[in-house]
């Protein structure tokens, strides 16, 4: 066999390694190296500087802030994102067309820029004018500050998080509950299963390879938030709503404090890796692949 030949599939898979290469696994590493440096973005010279910069990180208030706030964040949305969508999938798994009609529009937000939907729902939220506060107080309820109050800031964000990615979730639940097997609901219905029953003993344990992605991909997509906080709140008030990427984003290229930056960039790397091999190691073994 020639030797162009054996090497033929190297060669037809080269072109996306040299690309993941260049833009994922060289920025990872140059952003370690710089997370050791002190430098300004500016001037040629990278000063060593050792570990002073993970120091100064976690010597600050401000950053411990900032970490608890992307915890907070992360476990409210996620949470909250698949508990909805499970609930809706199940609610929407049935033919007729108002469901689907339903489905498209929980779909829709999915594919509205996250741009817009920061802007619309900075309106609803608006504390004199919102439409929020408006039907509060049809029901007789005191108005909220939403975006306004360090109490209520982080939550109205998760709202907005949640509202955006149900759609999405829900329809991967709904392709997950539609390639369960007809024939278990139908077992189950001869041995006088209850709903819950057949709910936790069938619908959850077929469902676990859905639930297992879903879950992996909205904790990266949590911690990796930026466009609704740099829009919205600007990471307040009173740091209420800054997390770890746009903290990253203000001592890079607002600061021009790179390295710092750069730690912080590492401590988030680490932080989202520990999580998901944690995820994976509790969780990988109760996966009932089909």
């Amino acid at each position: 066999m020639p030797l162009w030949y054996r090497l033929r599939p190297y060669i037809m898979v080269s072109p996306a390694i040299i690309i993941f290469t260049v833009f994922f696994i060289y920025p990872i590493f140059y952003m370690i190296y710089l997370s050791f440096h002190s430098w300004d973005f500016v001037s040629p010279e990278k000063d060593f500087v050792g570990f002073d910069n993970f120091v100064e990180l976690f010597d600050s208030k401000e950053f411990r802030q900032v970490l608890f706030n992307s915890l907070n964040y992360t476990m409210l949305t996620v949470s909250l994102t698949i508990i909805i969508s499970l609930i809706l999938a199940l609610w929407l798994n049935r033919k007729g067309w108002v469901y689907g009609v339903v489905q498209g529009a929980i779909f829709s937000p999915h594919i509205i820029s996250l741009v817009s939907v920061s802007l619309v729902w900075m309106w609803l939220m608006d504390p004199q004018f919102g439409l929020l506060n408006w039907i509060l107080q049809l029901f007789g309820i005191q108005k909220l500050e939403w975006l306004s109050s360090p109490k209520s800031s982080l939550l109205s964000l998760v709202i907005v998080a949640v509202w955006k990615g149900i759609g999405f979730n829900s329809l991967v639940f709904i392709a997950g509950l539609q390639s369960i097997p007809k024939d278990m609901y139908e077992a189950a219905d001869l041995d006088e299963s209850n709903r819950w029953r057949t709910f936790y003993k069938i619908t959850v344990p077929m469902l676990s390879p859905t639930l297992f992605f879903l879950i992996i991909i909205n904790l990266i997509g949590s911690f990796q938030v930026f466009e609704t906080i740099a829009i919205m709140t600007k990471g307040g008030p009173v740091n209420s709503t800054n997390t770890l990427v746009f903290y990253i984003y203000e001592y890079g290229f607002r600061f021009f404090k790179i390295g710092y930056a750069s730690a912080a960039g590492v401590v988030l790397l680490v932080v989202v890796g520990v999580l998901t091999l944690l995820y994976f190691k509790l969780l990988s073994r109760k996966i009932h692949y089909r």
